[in-house]
């Protein structure tokens, strides 16, 4: 049975874990066949809306200054290359569409449908330049440009550019171009002011950005957490919106930002600065919970400098595609941030281990299943050291156990004692209880990346394996007809697996690890709990990251069987026997714990002799 204190650190465990699971990792909602239905058809072809044709006399009272322009015919220039497709306006002289070529939501990867994603339209999305003029602010997208481009399929090796131009009167032009090279998605974006000087005030140029997210993944939640990123020209200091799912927050950015971004669970837009930095901004982002296809809305509202559009320094980039670490690392600077590869204790693992590894390995297996497989048996590997030590020091304490039993049968009850004679114990034979922990907490940082890197990993995405048609979330073999608070309405088997694989692994280093005495925690109980615990936590995680763990106990379990053939105990006793004997005689250099032991040893010893002198000065009186 257990005590107390084991009840109480068991549930306070069990409150951090499933803590974690409400607060932060996704929930599961089934989509309602009416709700595919809609956003399937809202991907393929969006419903314009029907509204009255503005009055031309009423377009060129707000136009002001830019009345001549501010009636036309709205024409299309198309510019892509192997990557992304982009489609752009003459009003305004704007992005429109941009479609990501090689790339598929996950409802058209499930249907097996040749549908390119569209990461933004203008029928959800906007961008827009507004001018402070002296009549009044004026949305250049209200603005019908001219333009001689063609656009075209660019080539690679190549640039190709389109420009737009809105001419007024005395040589005043605004002039809107963006190239885009052969590859890549990365599109290059000039606003230049000529002559104007008359017309506008000495305030900011606006640029008001709204980007609505659209389903991309399996589950709705994982684009619900699309947030709004940012670095501050320094270069150094990047921040971001809360990824919390529900309700809006917001934030103003008073300091100058060198690129803002909006990021959804695996693709990001931004806007990046190559010269003067945006000023101030303000940036926004709001879940939307009842709406299935705009599920949430993100808005950054910039000022730009005016005097450098003026000067020709308007120079920004516009990224549209993959949020992919070896892709954006060396867009911008700090932009390799907007993939959280892990905590920053744990980046270091992360970005010089795992991420050059899955390079490697994504070179030598086309199927992510065997690479993970092969990613597993890299990193056991080099950890063989470590689970070596941990098993030889578990193997002398299971040598010392019997006299841990005398100890305690001669002492009794008494912790404080128990502890004290066990030190006692292992200072006489060299031995230090923590040479077993510390190998094992020099893998947890190993399990702590894998944890953060799996769920923002796109190479797993659309990557089957198995009965898992995609790595990059929950594996689902039944859909259950209600749902488990924590847990969600469907099973995951990968989960299983790994939750039986560690129950598994538990059974067997229970068999190897000696009986605890006088702790408050039964660890060997707690082998069997926290995998079931583990199994609410992972069953919407990617499938991935549960076969990953999966692959990880069977290895660590295959390493221990072995190791045990070749680890003699005998001779680990006959080790123990020998140091006990040198450390009696001084004869050996003791160890710096042994040493440690020692003073504290003789410490206690003062201290029960001073506090027994004191009791024996009270009884005299």
């Amino acid at each position: 049975m257990m005590d107390r204190n084991q009840i109480t650190g068991l549930l306070l465990i069990m409150a951090m874990l499933l803590g974690y699971q409400f607060f932060f990792a996704p929930t599961i909602e089934p989509e309602k066949p009416q709700d595919k239905a809609k956003i399937a058809q809202n991907q393929k072809a969006p419903v314009a809306k029907v509204t009255a044709k503005p009055d031309s006399v009423a377009l060129k009272s707000a136009a002001g200054d830019f009345a001549s322009a501010a009636v036309g015919t709205a024409k299309e220039v198309i510019l892509e290359n192997k990557d992304i497709k982009v489609t752009f306006s003459t009003q305004g002289g704007r992005i429109k569409q941009v479609l990501l070529k090689n790339y598929k939501t996950y409802n058209a990867f499930a249907e097996n449908q040749n549908e390119p994603l569209v990461i933004f339209d203008e029928s959800f999305d906007k961008i827009a330049f507004e001018l402070p003029t002296t009549k009044g602010n004026v949305d250049l997208n209200t603005l019908y440009f001219n333009t001689a481009s063609t656009g075209g399929m660019v080539s690679e090796g190549k640039t190709e550019k389109v420009t737009f131009t809105l001419n007024l009167a005395n040589g005043q032009t605004v002039e809107q171009s963006y190239s885009l090279a052969g590859s890549g998605f990365l599109l290059d974006n000039d606003l230049k002011l000529t002559g104007l000087d008359g017309i506008l005030k000495n305030e900011s140029v606006k640029l008001n950005w709204l980007e609505n997210v659209r389903p991309t993944e399996k589950d709705l939640n994982e684009n619900r957490k699309a947030t709004v990123n940012y670095l501050l020209n320094d270069g150094e200091n990047f921040d971001q919106l809360s990824e919390n799912p529900t309700g809006a927050n917001d934030a103003t950015l008073d300091q100058p930002l060198k690129w803002v971004a909006f990021k959804k669970k695996y693709f990001l837009s931004s806007f990046i600065t190559k010269n003067a930095p945006i000023q101030k901004a303000q940036v926004y982002g709001t879940a939307n919970e009842q709406d299935s296809v705009n599920i949430k809305t993100l808005r950054a509202n910039m000022n730009l400098d005016l005097a450098s559009l003026k000067a020709g320094k308007g120079n920004f980039q516009w990224y549209f595609g993959p949020n992919d670490y070896n892709i954006i690392k060396d867009v911008a600077p700090g932009f390799g941030k907007n993939v959280k590869l892990s905590y920053d204790i744990f980046l270091p693992i992360t970005r010089y281990v795992f991420v050059p590894l899955f390079n490697v390995l994504e070179n030598v297996f086309s199927n992510y299943g065997l690479l993970i497989i092969a990613l597993v048996l890299i990193i056991k590997f080099a950890l063989l050291p470590l689970t070596y030590k941990s098993y030889v020091s578990m193997a002398k304490m299971r040598i010392l156990q019997p006299e841990l039993n005398a100890i305690k049968e001669k002492i009794g009850d008494d912790p404080a004692k128990q502890q004290q004679a066990q030190m006692k114990l292992y200072g006489e034979v060299g031995v230090s209880p923590l040479s077993g922990c510390v190998p094992v907490l020099a893998t947890m940082p190993v399990l702590m990346a894998v944890f953060m890197l799996f769920p923002n990993l796109i190479n797993l995405r659309q990557q089957s394996f198995l009965w898992a048609n995609d790595l990059s979330t929950f594996d689902s073999i039944a859909t259950l007809p209600f749902s488990i608070p924590l847990y969600g309405s469907h099973v995951s088997l990968f989960t299983l697996l790994m939750t039986v694989s560690s129950i598994a692994y538990g059974y067997y280093n229970n068999q190897n690890t000696p009986d605890q005495t006088g702790q408050p925690i039964d660890m060997k109980k707690m082998a069997y709990i926290t995998p079931v615990i583990f199994m609410f936590v992972m069953n919407s995680l990617p499938a991935g990251m549960s076969f990953y763990y999966f692959v990880s106990n069977i290895v660590t379990i295959l390493q221990q069987i072995g190791i045990r053939k070749f680890v003699d105990e005998d001779k680990i006793k006959a080790v123990l026997d020998e140091n006990r004997k040198k450390i009696a005689a001084g004869g050996v250099k003791k160890s710096r714990f042994s040493e440690y032991i020692s003073k504290q040893m003789k410490a206690v010893e003062e201290a029960q002799k001073t506090q027994q002198a004191e009791q024996a000065k009270k009884k005299k009186k």
